[in-house]
């Protein structure tokens, strides 16, 4: 096998991103963090990463909900945010960590925790974050849920996250609770060989067949 280029080694990068914002409607709240880490395809962190406080709208502000508000107060993010950086501003700073560590568009994959609340709130505020990766994502909340269903003691015995609800903690946790899914619950590498994964597909391809030929 031959060894792969800096690009397409790029390529398989994961870039991390976690957001806080005002509420969970985009289409009355915004966002007021942002913080991005780029992985390797074996979870090592590249670079420094970035974490930006945005500043809202008094309307964003004045609209949210009690529980929003306690978690942002106790976490001191509500007293950033007034210094915190233009919505444009903030969306450069972002793109240019990814774009130094993933040129190629389309290419790298978005990840993170229920990563897809996160991305509807970056397709409408930071459309060049979302339109420079993979339309496909990793989403460790699904390999969490099955391993709740498959790997009951994997499951319970996750080690605890410390993020606080604070964007760059937050993806700390995500990627070192996706090291230990990998660790636990999954083939350790380089994985069945081709004789293995061919028998087992065949043994799938039967099944389907036997199931649904009635």
């Amino acid at each position: 096998m031959s060894e792969k280029t800096p690009v397409e080694n790029a390529n398989r990068n994961l870039v991390w991103i976690d957001c806080e914002m005002t509420g969970l409607d985009p289409d009355v709240d915004t966002l007021v963090e942002v913080a991005v880490l780029v992985t390797d395809s074996e979870l090592n962190i590249l670079g420094d990463g970035v974490d930006v406080v945005i500043k809202p709208s008094d309307a964003a502000v004045t609209q949210m909900n009690d529980f929003v508000t306690q978690m942002h107060t106790s976490t001191g993010l509500i007293n950033e945010w007034e210094q915190g950086m233009t919505l444009q501003d903030a969306s450069t700073v972002v793109m240019d960590y990814i774009t130094t560590h993933c040129p190629t568009p389309r290419t790298a994959l978005l990840a993170g925790n229920t990563v897809g609340q996160d991305k509807l709130f970056l397709t409408k505020e930071m459309p060049a974050v979302t339109d420079h990766l993979h339309y496909r994502i990793v989403d460790v909340s699904s390999i969490k849920e099955l391993a709740k269903r498959w790997f009951v003691d994997a499951y319970e015995n996750a080690p605890e996250k410390s993020g606080n609800h604070r964007a760059l903690g937050d993806i700390v946790d995500s990627i070192n609770e996706l090291r230990y899914y990998r660790d636990t619950i999954m083939v350790p590498s380089p994985g069945p060989t081709a004789a293995q994964a061919q028998k087992i597909a065949g043994e799938l391809e039967l099944y389907q067949t036997a199931d649904y030929a009635r």
